[in-house]
């Protein structure tokens, strides 16, 4: 008898690959294409749980945010001025060729050399201290308004009660004025050590880190965009709040990252959407088989609903731990994810659900990277104990050091 096991794999797969392929905007930009007559999920099993087509008003500024802060915010993106030691930029972890992600199971942040998957943690006194202890998230429609929260632990999120508008982990020391929660996670990659700012008395961002001293920090990112006559030029355009070099702040700066992400990756003309819209011969026979299981019976759209194919909230999926952790356990190499922001035990080890968008370009997969092959991903959520058991831990991609070896597993 046949093991059903591989064919439902297989009909998933083809369902996750029809997501993929959305030119993003950076590459094209055109209305939404005319919705066509008839429900393209009429008569079907899964018709009543699949999600409306994406349209300009599912994002923030419809879609279109101003097109001097989506310049002003490229530059930055990919400016090596906003790291500790200038040595690493937003794209290095998050770049256009590796799809808005590095293709490394765990980043190398500050201090490293290359780009992707070629990229080297470094040597002698600038070599990295460790492996930044999550994957990089791809960036896809994170413009979208229904991503209210960010970090795989959730610990950004829209607060309103909050004096800035959010919950995050700076607390009352975190300033107002930004655009929205894309604009405010584009605040903390800059505090964090590993990522960008650098080692203990390495330069003057990294001391303000080392400190703890988040708005000393911000203020001296400030400081170095102010000296920059090009980038004051393109702030006094883009911000009517800013007349001279001194109205500059870190939040006029996060806020035009934030545009240039929303606008660069916004991703919603795969087949899946334009299946939705309504082009029943988008999708491939088997995607649609797929498309069935998916909504159907084998529960993914539990967790992955909505159009983004995810719940936004957190789970508890065992995954193997790669990697330095994040000082949890009794040897600090463990992670306990979205406990880590709530202090709720109950949290233990639950992540957010990642949206599936162009899931077959953003690998390796979960939230350490621990599988670099999809349909293994997929195995894993279908049998967790079994995957578990037999996880061959070649799958992480994680350039090699020998120290860093001794606690990646």
């Amino acid at each position: 008898m046949l093991n059903p096991r591989p064919l439902l794999l297989i009909a998933i797969v083809l369902c996750l690959l029809a997501t993929a392929g959305s030119t993003p905007v950076w590459a094209q930009r055109n209305n939404n294409p005319p919705q066509q007559a008839g429900d393209p999920s009429e008569g079907a099993a899964w018709g009543p749980r699949l999600p409306k087509p994406v349209t300009d008003r599912d994002y923030y500024d419809n879609g279109r945010p101003d097109p001097l802060k989506v310049e002003l915010g490229r530059l930055l993106f990919f400016d090596k001025l906003l790291s500790g030691n200038r040595n690493t930029s937003c794209a290095t972890c998050h770049h256009s060729l590796t799809d808005t992600g590095d293709g490394l199971s765990l980043p190398v942040g500050e201090g490293g050399r290359g780009l992707g998957m070629s990229r080297d943690t470094g040597s002698e006194e600038d070599a990295i201290h460790a492996r930044v202890p999550r994957n990089a998230p791809p960036v896809f429609n994170l413009g979208a308004r229904e991503f209210y929260r960010m970090f795989y632990d959730g610990r950004l999120e829209v607060d309103p009660s909050q004096p800035s508008g959010f919950r995050n982990p700076a607390g009352d020391d975190f300033p107002e004025g930004l655009s929205n929660v894309l604009a405010a996670q584009a605040m903390f990659p800059v505090t964090s050590a590993e990522e960008m700012a650098g080692q203990g008395d390495e330069n003057e961002i990294s001391q303000a880190a080392a400190a703890g001293d988040l708005p000393l920090l911000w203020e001296r990112l400030a400081i170095r965009l102010r000296a920059n006559e090009t980038y004051v030029d393109l702030f006094i355009q883009a911000f009517a709040d800013i007349n001279v070099a001194g109205d500059i702040t870190y939040v006029h700066a996060a806020n035009a990252i934030g545009a240039f992400e929303a606008s660069a990756w916004r991703a919603d003309r795969s087949p899946f959407d334009r299946f939705l819209r309504g082009d029943r011969q988008a999708m491939s026979v088997k995607a649609r088989r797929g498309m069935n299981l998916f909504y159907g019976k084998a529960g993914c759209a539990e967790c992955h609903s909505g159009p983004f194919q995810t719940d936004q909230d957190f789970h508890a999926v065992c995954m193997p731990q790669i990697g330095p952790g994040k000082g949890d356990g009794v040897n600090g190499h463990e992670d306990f994810g979205r406990e880590q922001a709530t202090g709720d035990e109950a949290d233990r080890f639950k992540f957010r659900t990642p949206t599936l968008r162009n899931v077959a370009l953003t690998g390796p997969w979960g939230h350490v990277g621990a599988f670099n092959d999809l349909r293994d991903m997929v195995m894993h959520q279908l049998d967790t104990v079994a995957s578990m058991q037999s996880y061959d831990r070649y799958q992480a991609v994680l350039p090699y050091r020998e120290d860093l070896a001794e606690i990646d597993f």
